[in-house]
């Protein structure tokens, strides 16, 4: 059971009895009643979670995929890939802290990595701009994609971002330009493409290293086209409204299954990926061996045929009765 100090508002039920819990493993010696209701309690902590964390809304949804403790992409390099050797530097303008690259290494496999980085501290998530990538983030991030199609060695992204950075000093350096150059590129990059969203999947941002083969996302994760609240100041113009712009823009892990714009959507520890980085990390240990082995096997051809034809289907509607329709749209 991690113990973390931040609480959301819909976990203090669970922090309650756990804070019970806690207290009763303290009180020595222990009596058989005692032993007795500390099992009784967890019990009941197992289900509140289990209740909790399947009925979230799409706003809580949000805050989950943006708690402190969530494990962010430094945490995944140490705890899935045995190394990791970073490269830095676009070759054109500087070295984007908010992407990490490198060359990275999981069981037999070398891959090359790419993701979005947070920061921890405030320190951190300053120098990182709180993950919100510059166009030589992009850049550089396209630079080592093609490297590692040079070696023939897949590429593994993980996505957690809010957006790419919006100041004036990225748009006069191409920002909009260098995402959809970027996006080309992976469109038609002759190696293999993973890309998991591990928190926050937003606008641009998100896109600009999301095209792949597989695009998985956590359970209880975002991906969308746009923030919550950007979404609420646009449309209602207060970002009061976040709640129901959250619920507008179906960008849960359910809804974009079901949507067909994920692949895959990787289960979280009980309770949310910050309550067990480790158990986490295994699983998505898992799905990178299981996806690698698959996709290692097809001619390069045939998965460039599929990622275009995969991106192709998506936003596929009907306008009037289903019925009418054919039946692959049917299924859609």
């Amino acid at each position: 059971m991690a113990d973390n100090i931040h609480c959301l508002s819909f976990e203090r039920p669970i922090h309650e009895l756990e804070t019970r819990i806690k207290k009763l493993e303290g009180v020595l010696p222990q009596t058989a009643e005692t032993r007795n209701e500390i099992r009784q309690l967890r019990r009941e902590v197992t289900e509140l979670k289990k209740r909790i964390f399947s009925e979230l809304r799409p706003w809580e949804t949000v805050e989950v995929a943006r708690h402190p403790d969530r494990p962010m992409t430094t945490d995944y390099l140490e705890l899935v890939f045995d190394e990791f050797v970073e490269l830095h530097g676009d070759k054109t303008f500087g070295d984007d802290r908010a992407i990490r690259a490198g060359w990275a290494k999981l069981d037999t496999h070398k891959v090359m990595f790419i993701g979005h980085q947070k920061g921890k501290t405030l320190k951190e998530r300053n120098s990182c701009f709180f993950g919100c990538a510059h166009p030589e983030g992009y850049r550089k991030a396209m630079a080592k994609m093609k490297m590692a199609a040079k070696f023939h060695m897949p590429v593994i992204c993980m996505i957690d971002t809010p957006g790419a950075y919006p100041g004036i000093g990225a748009e006069e350096r191409g920002q909009a330009q260098v995402i959809a150059s970027s996006m080309l590129e992976m469109s038609r990059l002759p190696t293999p493409i993973i890309c998991v969203v591990i928190g926050e999947g937003g606008s641009g941002g998100a896109l600009g290293i999301g095209v792949g083969d597989r695009v998985a996302m956590l359970e209880h994760a975002y991906y969308s086209v746009i923030s919550p609240e950007g979404c609420a100041g646009i449309l209602w113009k207060s970002h009061t409204y976040k709640e129901q712009a959250a619920e507008a823009l179906k960008m849960t892990s359910k809804d974009l299954l079901r949507l067909q714009v994920v692949d895959d959507v990787i289960r979280e520890p009980l309770g949310g990926a910050h309550r067990d980085h480790h158990l986490m990390a295994n699983r998505l240990k898992i799905f990178f061996r299981n996806t690698l082995r698959e996709l290692m096997e097809l001619p390069i051809d045939k998965l460039l045929d599929a990622r275009y034809q995969k991106f192709r289907r998506m936003g596929v509607f009907l306008e009037g009765p289903a019925a009418s329709a054919p039946e692959s749209l049917e299924r859609r």
